[in-house]
């Protein structure tokens, strides 16, 4: 084989793997189009439910729209805000991607938060080295709880929903036991803990807002889940698991292992929300820390269509809306439940939209059967 002959194939190569990136390229541009466009359409919806609810209307939407970033302390909100529902995004993208219908992530928030509490204030270290240490065991503690549901699902077929669920239970109550009786201080008013020494804690740099540290982590959890997904063999597993789980077995690919790494890993930016509300947002550990925020994490994936680049954009929007109802309800006397009449909306259309990408797949693969 001459070389010419030899580069041809390379060639071939090349050029496939170039029309790969543009067409994923283009299918993450019309995920930003579409996901755009479907809060544009409920904003719009909510606006003609606000037509009905309020006497002024137009001034308690301009609340809601421009309220988040009306001042500096508010513009802190949305982005602690968000910080936290992008961890939580991430880890529902990545067992989504598996098809994975785990709802563990509050659980695992929970568990990562306690497990930061407790080394902050029970492990005394050095401060570059103590923070790290929290940091690592709360992600620690949310990837081994996420092996629970993991092995249920892959050995024994448990139903991912009901266990996740049942896990979230565990894990929460678990928080509340050891806070009230264990970390709460003698004659403490409130159920909380003693505040985290400084070593222990992310540093606040946005004075009038608890906006700290995390952020880059949050930035960076984002580049390594990307990359963790698209650039390494166990990202394509969770891809075709999640596409295809008998033509992934086919392959020869592990699936049991998969889908319990899935969960695990899952848990890695889930913990980190749990770290990131003990040790930066409040600075010690607190009843109710999450209040149900991993299940907004949810909503948040969803928008981004489980890519992880589109997470922080799906996640700042989200935050924007939350953050919007909470001071259109105080400034113009509209409820907060408009706001979740916008969200609903938004995931009711979402949920059309991932229809009828089934329904397509499904008409596709009819016509490839048919056709031999």
């Amino acid at each position: 084989m001459n070389g010419l002959e030899a580069a041809a194939p390379a060639a071939g190569r090349a050029a496939e793997q170039a029309r790969f990136r543009r067409e994923r390229r283009r299918a993450a541009l019309a995920q930003l189009v579409r996901t755009v466009g479907t809060v544009v359409i409920a904003l719009v919806f909510g606006f003609v439910i606000t037509l009905f609810v309020s006497d002024r209307p137009v001034q308690a939407y301009l609340a809601l729209l421009t309220g988040p970033v009306s001042s500096a302390a508010r513009v802190g909100t949305w982005i602690e805000d968000a910080t936290t529902l992008t961890m939580l995004g991430l880890s529902i993208a990545v067992v989504f991607r598996a098809q994975q219908f785990s709802l563990l992530a509050e659980g695992q928030l929970y568990l990562g938060a306690l497990a930061a509490g407790i080394i902050a204030l029970k492990v005394p270290a050095p401060a570059p080295l103590h923070l790290a240490i929290a940091v690592l065991g709360a992600a620690a503690a949310a990837f081994a709880f996420g092996l629970i549901p993991g092995a249920l699902k892959a050995y024994y077929g448990a139903n991912e929903i009901v266990s996740t669920l049942m896990l979230n239970v565990v894990a929460v109550r678990t928080y509340d036991l050891l806070l009230t009786y264990w970390l709460k201080p003698p004659g403490a008013g409130y159920t909380w803990s003693d505040p985290f020494p400084p070593s222990a804690v992310f540093t606040r740099f946005l004075e009038g807002s608890r906006i700290n540290t995390a952020l880059f982590v949050a930035a960076a959890l984002v580049v390594l889940t990307w990359f963790l997904v698209y650039k390494t063999p166990l990202g394509y597993e969770l891809r075709m698991v999640g596409a295809n789980l008998e033509f992934a077995r086919y392959g020869g690919i592990d699936v049991r292992r998969t889908i319990m790494l899935s969960m695990a890993l899952a848990g890695i930016p889930a913990g980190l929300a749990g770290a990131h509300l003990a040790m930066g947002v409040h600075q010690r550990l607190l009843l109710n820390i999450s209040l149900g925020l991993a299940f907004e994490g949810i909503v948040v994936a969803l928008m981004a269509g489980n890519h992880p680049l589109l997470v922080p954009l799906a996640a700042l929007l989200y935050s924007y809306l939350r953050i919007g109802g909470d001071i259109m309800e105080r400034t113009a006397a509209v409820g907060s439940d408009i706001v979740r009449v916008i969200q609903a909306t938004i995931i009711l259309f979402i949920t059309a939209e991932l229809l009828v990408g089934v329904s397509r797949r499904r008409q596709a693969r009819r016509t490839a059967d048919a056709a031999g």
